[in-house]
């Protein structure tokens, strides 16, 4: 596998709990992002890094959409729960997140801006339920100007669970 040699961080925001899916509401233990950041790592051997809020987002789907929507609106940087040292050890960071809003979910936001990305491959994938990237490739862009974004992967939440094919054919590009 074409990562498997590199230094890879696998950094990602995913939400467990209601989701929206094929136009209904489900309930999920483990995140859609989260399951293909665990993929990622069967693949590459990547560190896994969780980005989380202090404060857990809400079971709630409908609660979580508006947390999520007034801090797009307020340009919040929400306090994480835990913050990774350094990115400094890692040549490749895959960085996963749900579209939210039309972008990544502000937690996101506050893990890029509190590292230096110089110099490295960014490696995004985004779930989704039929609004791909939004404006989330070009927000990574502008955070984090002096790295480099590759070719990233989106999917949709609904195929999760079939998506490894699809992974391991990006991941081998």
């Amino acid at each position: 596998m074409k990562y498997r040699e590199q230094n890879c961080l696998i950094a990602y925001f995913s939400h467990a709990g209601q989701n929206y899916a094929s136009g209904k509401l489900v309930d999920l233990t483990v995140g859609n992002t989260e399951r293909v950041a665990r993929m990622i790592r069967q693949y590459t051997g990547g560190a896994l890094f969780h980005i989380r809020r202090d404060i857990p987002y809400p079971y709630d789907y409908k609660e979580t959409v508006a947390a999520a929507r007034q801090e797009k609106a307020d340009g919040a940087r929400p306090a994480l729960e835990r913050q990774l040292d350094s990115v400094a050890p890692y040549d490749v960071v895959f960085l996963g997140y749900p579209n939210w809003c039309g972008t990544m979910p502000m937690a996101v936001w506050t893990f890029l801006e509190s590292h230096d990305f110089g110099g490295k491959l960014i490696m995004p994938f985004c779930t989704h339920e039929g609004s791909g990237w939004g404006t989330s490739l070009q927000d990574l862009h502008d955070l984090c100007p002096t790295a480099t974004i590759g070719q990233g992967l989106t999917l949709f939440g609904t195929t999760i669970l079939d998506a490894e094919d699809d992974v391991r054919r990006w991941l081998q590009q």
